[in-house]
């Protein structure tokens, strides 16, 4: 039965495989799994890697934090640490699992190029991990810091999501079937266009206001690279749509709709818990409007209709022009980035 069938990771070398970049697909090929590149099929993903691995390269350290742990100490509020401390760690535990998950896709995908790509993924989800561990180490005192490495141990609101977020990925693990390989790629893809986001936009409101701008760049430079990981998944969904049409049934298309919804419903839960509807310059309704226009963005990203007509605008504009690294734009609202990063223009 379609769907049910059991997917198998492509062998570490296959004599019999095929050569031709003509007959490379996203899943299921046929490869020799040497990674030539002397022709390329899906050029998207050889640009991203490119992109990904040497000109979007950047250092936690770079970056001086004395200030923010000055403004941490001093200026923030309560529900502004409580804020930025519960942020950080759902942020922990997302490229956790995104570092680990990406093996696993790695593993099914037969062509070179898109493999390569979601390895430089990896190698960027690493560093945010570490960027974290730097933002507390400069900014918390050590006994704080581990307490935000294991809030979820302690708040039962983190617990869930992080349980939420695993789930699917969990599931393909169990069970590696066509369909949990299809949901786990959709959960990606969420998880990268969705959940980061009402969290870099809380960071964004302390920014704007001046307060722990040094972490903020550390978040622009995270936020740019998602940027990059939201358009892989977007471009690996679309491909294997056309490639592998008979993975999209009816049930998972309806799956697929239906998660979306559960998903913006958990995001704007879980930033108005984490807001308290007490950080200057954003509210509930705010969030809750925000997070259904990137809803109905992704989802459309992806072939479909969009889940929320009455929601049209961004009614957090501000945050296009803010994320700006060095006059360059990270532009994901926008169907195309208009630049995104030194001299490179990532088109999709």
């Amino acid at each position: 039965m379609i769907g049910e069938r059991i997917m198998t990771r492509k062998l570490i070398f296959n004599p019999e495989g095929d050569r031709e970049a003509s007959k490379r697909k996203i899943v299921m090929g046929n490869p020799t799994n040497i990674l030539e590149l002397n022709e390329i099929k899906y050029g998207w993903a050889f640009e991203l890697y490119k992109t990904m691995g040497f000109t979007n390269f950047w250092i936690p350290e770079e970056i001086q934090m004395l200030e923010d742990k000055k403004q941490y100490e001093t200026s923030l509020t309560d529900y502004e640490k409580r804020a930025y401390e519960l942020v950080l760690s759902f942020l922990i535990a997302l490229d956790s699992f995104q570092v680990d998950m990406l093996k696993d896709f790695g593993r099914m995908v037969t062509a070179p190029e898109v493999e390569m790509a979601i390895t430089a993924q990896e190698f960027q989800e690493s560093v945010h991990a570490y960027s974290y561990q730097f933002i507390l180490e400069s900014v918390v005192d050590p006994i704080k810091a581990d307490e935000v490495y294991n809030y979820w141990r302690e708040d039962d609101r983190l617990l869930e999501r992080n349980k939420v977020v695993a789930e699917l990925y969990n599931e393909f693990i169990r069970k590696p079937t066509e369909e949990n390989f299809i949901k786990a790629v959709i959960g990606n893809y969420i998880l990268e266009s969705l959940y980061f986001y009402s969290g870099f936009a809380f960071f964004y409101t302390l920014g704007r206001q001046g307060k722990m701008t040094n972490t903020v760049q550390q978040i622009k430079y995270i936020n740019r690279d998602e940027l990059t990981h939201v358009t892989l998944f977007r471009n690996m969904i679309l491909t294997l749509k056309k490639e592998n049409p008979e993975l999209f049934t009816p049930e998972v298309v309806n799956w697929i709709r239906e998660y979306f919804k559960y998903a913006v419903d958990q995001e704007i839960k879980w930033g108005q818990y984490v807001t308290q509807n007490q950080i200057l310059g954003i509210n509930d309704a705010l969030i809750e409007r925000y997070i259904k226009y990137l809803g109905n963005l992704r989802i459309t990203q992806i072939g479909f209709e969009p889940l929320y007509p009455e929601v049209t605008d961004n009614p957090m504009k501000w945050i296009d022009e803010f994320r700006k690294i060095n006059n360059t734009k990270t532009d994901f609202f926008q169907r195309k980035p208009q630049t995104y990063t030194k001299s490179s223009e990532l088109r999709w």
